[in-house]
């Protein structure tokens, strides 16, 4: 990995990952970035996806300032812990970012990735960097819905129009300077569900770089199985 405070003529590529979540919604008394797939915890999954992909720089995950498990967890190259996690998700990568203030150059890019998504690779994240490109706006992984889509709203049932409709992924990849400022200007978190929705609410139109199914986010108790489906098929042949 190279050495992410030497400067660099050309822009790098730098993955953040916020992992301050408590995992409500999984019910599994424990911070669910910390559960079991495939025999390791959720987070090394996802930091050894970035540490296999040779266009990662540096890897930084940013965790509670109180979080008890993560220096077990994270390898002993390649990913820095920062303790400046917030209450939101949001909080935690605004945080980051100004704890990489210095380190990280204004043009160098920033991949923003869930810790509870394990299904990422090096081959999405090449995909995701290739196809942004020098995009302005950058770029993220999505999904385009295939499903047809029904809207309830108090009983009222509706079919919506799939035409155009993308599930949004991670990671989500924008230069430093572009996303700290998106960030600082999203007054309203409620209306930034993820951080492409915070550039889009600066007049931008991040382009969609069509992932994969196995970069499932996990957020429910059965998702874990589901998970652990795509990563056993995913894995190596085992050599003779």
């Amino acid at each position: 990995m190279n050495d992410p405070a030497v400067p660099a003529s050309r822009p790098r590529y730098f993955a953040l990952i916020p992992a301050a979540g408590v995992g409500a919604r999984m019910a599994a008394g424990s911070p669910k970035q910390y559960l079991p797939i495939l025999g390791k915890p959720m987070l090394r999954h996802t930091l050894d996806a970035f540490l296999s992909s040779p266009r990662i720089a540096h890897t930084y995950v940013v965790v509670s300032a109180d979080d008890p498990v993560i220096d077990a967890i994270v390898p002993g190259q390649g990913v820095s812990v920062l303790r400046c996690g917030g209450a939101t998700r949001m909080e935690s990568i605004r945080n980051g970012l100004q704890a990489l203030h210095g380190a990280v150059a204004p043009d160098d890019w920033v991949l923003v990735h869930d810790a509870a998504r394990p299904g990422l690779d090096a081959e999405l994240i090449d995909r995701l960097i290739v196809e942004t490109g020098e995009h302005p706006a950058g770029g993220l992984l999505a999904l385009p819905v295939v499903d047809t889509v029904k809207r309830n709203v108090a009983g009222e049932v509706s079919t919506v129009s799939r035409d155009g409709l993308w599930l949004a992924q991670t990671p989500q990849m924008f230069r430093y300077r572009l996303l700290v400022r998106a960030l600082d200007a999203a007054t309203d978190p409620s209306a930034v569900t993820d951080d492409a929705s915070a550039v889009e609410a600066l007049g931008l139109a991040p382009k969609l770089v069509e992932g994969h199914p196995r970069n499932l986010k996990v957020t429910l108790p059965a998702d874990i199985r589901i998970a652990e489906m795509y990563l056993a098929a995913h894995q190596p042949e085992p050599t003779e």
